[in-house]
């Protein structure tokens, strides 16, 4: 029996060891079947992945709320003003969504198709959002002068437009380093790849310029909307100033240069998507979505209100002069009688009740209406009134 045992395991022994050295490593908390160039999506040993990849996560759930909440509120924006503004929104969250889920392309291994989707992609869904701030500060800026907007599909085709000049350095980047040269998608230089993104930078500061001459308008009902864009578009500078400077220099620097290349594209990708989620699209969408103030009842004796009460003068002007002044004596006598009963009478015999001795009944009393439409002063007696007897 010890025989067979020895036997067994002389011929069992080199196969088991070597179905052991075949198999991969798997990472700690990969454990459920996830292939080989996704394990940086659970691996608990290199942990950003795993942050990476719930921040994002939250950020595309959060951006796909607020699209759903401005599409379903859309018919409640009746302001002309207002609704220009809701498309370059709707493009700006797609463009942040886009920027979410790009950061997800940093979790997966290299190969030739994920660094082509990463050199195409990055510029345009980020050129997508500057353009959408752009926009929004040409918007901001001719409401603060003129108190007029440009027209919403103006604004759309505008964002578009800027987004494809973008697109085409992408796809001609591509042509001349992977297709005519022969280059792997996988290889260039980190200053090259910055580079390919000057166009982007020139949107981002065409945006600070616009935010900044809009500030100075004279409509003040605007001027939150300019501050947050301004806020926006100087916290995105320095983003780009830390990750472009870490991401050419820092790395090098460090000695960290393969290594550290992914995480620190990812991570500007969602500190972008959630910086210009909170500093820009929520704000704008609350400012698109919220009721209209009511408008206080007027005072009708502030002089600065001429047009209410010029509007009222021309309502009265259509009125005949003849029942204008069937109107007014109508009003004198309800004064008179009023004023009559505050006074106080005596019984006369003949005439019933007599007015005492204070009743003034041959002086002028305007009404209140009268004063209204006179603007506020005590106007003269009109030249048929010739005052009431009433004994």
């Amino acid at each position: 029996m010890s025989l067979f045992h020895v036997v067994f395991l002389l011929l069992t022994g080199p196969g088991a060891s070597l179905s052991q050295a075949e198999q991969p490593t798997v990472p700690f908390g990969c454990r459920f079947g996830i292939p080989r160039p996704y394990t940086l999506l659970c691996d608990l040993d290199a942990m950003w992945g795993v942050v990476v990849e719930v921040v994002a996560a939250a950020g595309v759930l959060v951006a796909i709320l607020l699209l759903i909440v401005l599409l379903c509120r859309l018919h409640s924006v009746t302001e002309a003003p207002k609704r220009s503004g809701i498309g370059p929104i709707l493009l700006l969250l797609m463009g942040i969504i886009g920027l979410f889920g790009l950061s997800f392309a940093y979790l997966i291994e290299h190969n030739e198709s994920i660094c082509l989707v990463r050199r195409a992609l990055w510029g345009l869904f980020f050129s997508l959002c500057f353009a959408c701030m752009l926009a929004q500060g040409l918007r901001l800026r001719r409401l603060a002068r003129e108190s007029r907007s440009p027209g919403g599909c103006a604004l759309i085709g505008l964002v578009l437009g800027l987004t494809a000049v973008q697109g085409i350095i992408a796809a001609e980047w591509l042509l001349l380093t992977v297709l005519r040269e022969g280059n792997p998608a996988c290889e260039y230089q980190q200053l090259d790849f910055a580079l390919a993104c000057a166009y982007v930078v020139a949107l981002l500061l065409s945006a600070l310029v616009t935010a900044t001459l809009a500030l100075c308008g004279k409509a003040r009902q605007w001027h939150c909307n300019v501050v947050w864009l301004l806020v926006s578009c100087l916290l995105s500078i320095l983003l780009w100033v830390a990750w472009v400077g870490f991401y050419v220099y820092g790395n090098k620097v460090l000695g960290k240069s393969p290594d550290w290349d992914d995480p620190a594209l990812a991570v500007a990708l969602i500190a972008q998507g959630w910086l210009l989620l909170l500093c820009h699209a929520a704000p704008e969408a609350h400012a698109c979505l919220r009721t209209p103030t009511q408008p206080s009842a007027p005072d009708y004796f502030d002089t600065s209100q001429n047009s209410s009460r010029m509007r009222e003068a021309s309502l009265d002007e259509d009125i005949p002069l003849s029942h204008r002044q069937f109107v007014e004596n109508q009003g004198y006598a309800f004064d008179e009688n009023a004023a009559g009963l505050r006074s106080g009478s005596h019984h006369n015999g003949n005439t019933g009740v007599r007015p005492s001795a204070p009743f003034r009944s041959n002086v002028y009393q305007p009404t209140e209406m009268t004063m209204i439409l006179n603007g506020g002063a005590v106007p003269s007696a009109p030249p048929t009134y010739t005052g009431r007897q009433l004994w």
